[in-house]
């Protein structure tokens, strides 16, 4: 008995630090077999989106979906850190290691002595009589002290990774509006085609850093940005329709710089899906009907950005859809975050306009976006 309760023992703590190694030290990979936090983090989502689900959407929901992220995370650290104090509790037990206690302890006290010593506090008043047991608080000492220097390494490049995907959602807002779309983007960044092929560019480099920093960290993808009509989803689907937008309706401006944009942001969705273990979803309405395409080019020629209509035109923008709706459909209806409409018209909104007050500045008439 005593030898299954060690292996047992052993086995856990093996399993757990490892997937604590990868979730922190090794992370960069997207596929992994053994994963104790993946799991973790599907049934855990699974049960708080299920209640999100029965809140009416709006900013009691995204509220409530804030919290899902930052809580997981501090649960998913207290989870690991009392798996390692059982674990060694387990290999003490089993081993028969005597404490100095009357009767030389129950498992109750080896749960003691574990906890104290993974959290290396010192307190001396219950210590292993054998030298087996000695051993084991020495190294359980060791990983208590790396695992509390893990975490405060590992939470300050959390939340740098998560800063600086937000720096370019909000310098959207401006460009695209909230929630953005890709004819207000075209619309307001078609008049420099410089401006609009920088702009690309710097989106196809953070479309790379939120697939480098959503792959080491996947607890990033619950995070929500801090507007309700805003998301790092949202953001990349705009981006990815814009781009096909430009490929395939307006070669002679921005087309090669398009399509590297739109090869890395489909790159991320795609690798995005996998970790979070969602598969494509074929079966959703169409975002882009063609009544809605049709009024989509009426209004981007209005603005003097003319997409192409020629044969085919209609075919290849299809085409270039199904490379990355799916998967972008798939990842909107786990997480909750809506996808952008291609077009919003006249309504559109846009977060720096307004206060808590309900007051708005208009920007003078010889500014481009005045007419948004």
């Amino acid at each position: 008995m005593g030898s299954l309760i060690v292996v047992a023992g052993a086995l856990w703590v093996a399993v757990i630090m490892w997937d604590a190694f990868e979730a922190l030290v090794l992370p960069r990979r997207v596929t992994r077999r053994l994963r104790p936090t993946r799991m973790f983090y599907r049934l855990t989502w699974r049960l708080w989106s299920a209640v999100a689900r029965r809140i009416r959407p709006g900013g009691r929901r995204e509220t409530y979906l804030s919290f899902f992220g930052p809580l997981s995370l501090l649960v998913l650290l207290a989870a690991w850190a009392a798996s390692l104090v059982v674990g060694f509790a387990l290999l003490q037990t089993g081993l028969g290691a005597s404490l100095n206690v009357p009767g030389g302890g129950s498992f109750t006290d080896q749960l003691y002595l574990s906890g104290e010593t993974f959290f290396t506090l010192g307190l001396g008043d219950v210590t292993p009589a054998s030298r087996a047991g000695r051993v084991l608080v020495v190294i359980e000492a060791g990983i208590g002290f790396a695992f509390l220097a893990l975490v405060i390494g590992y939470l300050p490049v959390l939340y740098q990774s998560f800063s600086r995907r937000e720096v370019n959602i909000t310098l959207l807002d401006a460009r695209a509006g909230s929630p953005p779309s890709a004819a207000e983007l075209l619309r307001g960044s078609w008049s420099d085609h410089e401006e609009l092929t920088a702009l690309l560019r710097e989106w196809e480099r953070w479309s790379a850093e939120v697939l480098e920093s959503h792959l080491s960290y996947p607890v990033l993808s619950y995070y929500r940005s801090q507007h309700d009509n805003q998301s790092w989803l949202t953001a990349l689907t705009t981006i990815l329709d814009a781009s096909a937008l430009v490929m395939v309706g307006i070669q002679d401006a921005c087309a090669r710089q398009a399509s590297l944009t739109f090869a890395m942001a489909r790159h991320t969705v795609v690798d995005l899906a996998q970790v979070l273990g969602r598969p494509p979803i074929d079966s959703s309405p169409d975002r882009l009907p063609a009544s809605e395409l049709t009024r989509l080019r009426a209004g981007l020629a209005a603005a003097g950005v003319v997409v192409d209509a020629g044969a085919g035109a209609d075919d290849k923008l299809a085409e270039m859809r199904r490379m990355y709706e799916p998967f972008v459909t798939a990842l909107s209806e786990y997480l909750l975050m809506p996808l952008p409409a291609w077009r919003v018209g006249a309504a559109t909104h846009e977060n720096w306009r307004a206060s808590p007050w309900g007051q708005t500045r208009s920007l003078p008439s010889d500014d481009p976006h005045a007419d948004h």
